[in-house]
């Protein structure tokens, strides 16, 4: 049996049967913090930033979508609802307590998701299963390398003529730093062209980017670099 080099890192994060896998990036555990930071940070309309986040995605009817780093499960539901009974949606994030609450959720909104304990370095999908991947506020928990990680497995789990849609902050100098900002400012922040960069070293290619419209937020839309 042979491996390659992409299954050698993956089982640096998650070997078969390993319940605890591993990051190098930051993972939020409290639910509850998370919730009320995201509920302060947009002044109680997240609901108007989920779905600009899927009209920026493209996401249609009938798609297979991933939401990497689903937190407490609000985009996935939002994406469930919006794929109809013809798509399918998975969410996965390293943390189990937003991925219990998010199982919580998605019962009550009666939309069925699967969620997956994993991390963003190791994504537990077979290759181009995918037709859009969404990674919202979450690159910036990531170091470099672990970021550059992410991004060919999300290239990997992409159809051919998939999207991945990547929102995070955008770097501003003190001055223009937004309300918002100061939620992140231990995390650190993204720029526009880093995330191009690196979409683009993993065989990604940028067709679309630009400011969400939404405080200091930026998205990038790429897509694999073969079918662009």
């Amino acid at each position: 049996m042979t491996h390659t080099v992409a299954d050698a890192e993956k089982s640096r994060f998650q070997s078969a049967g390993d319940q605890s896998p591993r990051t190098s990036g930051i993972v939020l555990h409290s639910p509850v913090l998370y919730e009320i930071t995201v509920w302060l940070a947009f002044l109680g309309k997240e609901h108007s930033f989920r779905e600009k986040v899927l009209n920026l995605g493209r996401v249609a009817s009938g798609e297979s979508v991933l939401d990497v780093g689903c937190g407490t499960g609000t985009l996935a539901i939002a994406a469930k609802k919006r794929v109809g009974v013809g798509g399918s949606v998975h969410g996965l994030d390293a943390s189990r307590e937003m991925l219990a609450t998010a199982e919580k959720k998605a019962r009550k909104a009666r939309v069925e998701i699967f969620f997956k304990h994993a991390v963003a370095e190791a994504l537990p999908f077979p290759d181009a299963q995918f037709n859009v991947v969404l990674s919202t506020v979450m690159f910036h928990h990531l170091p470099q390398k672990a970021r550059l990680l992410c991004a060919r497995e999300i290239r990997r789990v992409l159809k051919p003529d998939g999207r991945v849609l990547v929102v995070d902050f955008e770097q501003f100098s003190d001055q223009k730093r937004s309300l918002l900002s100061h939620f992140h400012r231990p995390h650190g922040h993204v720029r526009a062209k880093d995330i191009v960069a690196l979409l683009a070293e993993a065989g990604l290619k940028t067709i679309e980017s630009g400011p969400v419209g939404i405080r200091d937020l930026q998205f990038v839309l790429a897509t694999p670099s073969c079918c662009s």
